[in-house]
C-alpha cells in the first residue's frame, strides 16, 4: 500500500506545479512610495531627480520566473528635480514635453541570462523603452524578489503576495531626441537610472 501511495504523491505534486498559473502583479502603489530616480553628471552640475508615478503589471510564476513579462509605465508630469526653474525646463517642449508624451515606458520581451536562488531571480530584460515618442530595444538587468503572502506587511489589511523589482541601467537622452549634443557642460548625454518598485497580487 505504501508502495502505491508514494508515487500518487509524487504525481500530484508535480501536476500541482504544472498547472499553477502566472499571477499579475500590479504597481500601482497605494502607499506611493514605488519609485524611479535619475541622475544626470556634467561636468559643470550634477542633477538628480526623482519620479514616483509609477503604474503597470507584470505576470511571474514562481515555478519559471524565466518566463517573466510586463509593462512598468512613468508618468512623465512626476518627474521632479529640486530646483523649480530646472524642473520646469525638464517638463517644457524643448526636454521632455510631458503634454505631449505623458508616459515613459518600459515593455520586456523576453528574459536572458536568468538565474534564481530562493526566492530572488537576476536577469537581462529585453524591452522596449520608449520616451519623448521614440522606442529603441534596451538591454536592462532586473532582480525580481518573490514575498509570497507578505503583501499584508506592506499594506496592513490586504492579503496577497508581492514582487520588488530592482534596476540600474543608463540611456542617452540624443538617443530619445531630447536635446541632442545641446548644453553637455551641464546635462550630461548619458542619464542614470535606478527603478525601485513593488506590484502587489491580492488574494
Amino acid at each position: 500500500m505504501k508502495t502505491q501511495l508514494i508515487p500518487l504523491l509524487a504525481l500530484t505534486l508535480l501536476a500541482g506545479r504544472a498547472f499553477a498559473a502566472p499571477e499579475t502583479f500590479n504597481f500601482k502603489d497605494p502607499k506611493g512610495v514605488n519609485n524611479a530616480v535619475f541622475k544626470v553628471d556634467a561636468p559643470l552640475e550634477a542633477v538628480n531627480g526623482t519620479a514616483n508615478g509609477i503604474s503597470g503589471t507584470a505576470t511571474f510564476d514562481p515555478e519559471n520566473p524565466g518566463a517573466t513579462q510586463g509593462r512598468i509605465v512613468v508618468s512623465s508630469a512626476s518627474l521632479t528635480v529640486p530646483n523649480p526653474m530646472q524642473k520646469t525646463h525638464l517638463q517644457s517642449p524643448m526636454w521632455l514635453d510631458v503634454a505631449k508624451c505623458p508616459e515613459i515606458t518600459f515593455e520586456s520581451k523576453e528574459l536572458k541570462n536568468v538565474k534564481t536562488e530562493g526566492n530572488v531571480t537576476t536577469a537581462d530584460a529585453i524591452g522596449t523603452f520608449t520616451l519623448k515618442g521614440v522606442s529603441k530595444e534596451l538591454t536592462i538587468p532586473l532582480k525580481l524578489t518573490y514575498l509570497k503572502d507578505r503583501l499584508g506587511d506592506r499594506v496592513p489589511g490586504m492579503k496577497g503576495d508581492l514582487l520588488v523589482i530592482r534596476s540600474n541601467f543608463s540611456i542617452n537622452r540624443s538617443d530619445f531626441n531630447i536635446q541632442p549634443h545641446q548644453m553637455e557642460s551641464k546635462v550630461s548625454d548619458e542619464i542614470d537610472l535606478t527603478l525601485s518598485i513593488a506590484g502587489a497580487a491580492p488574494k
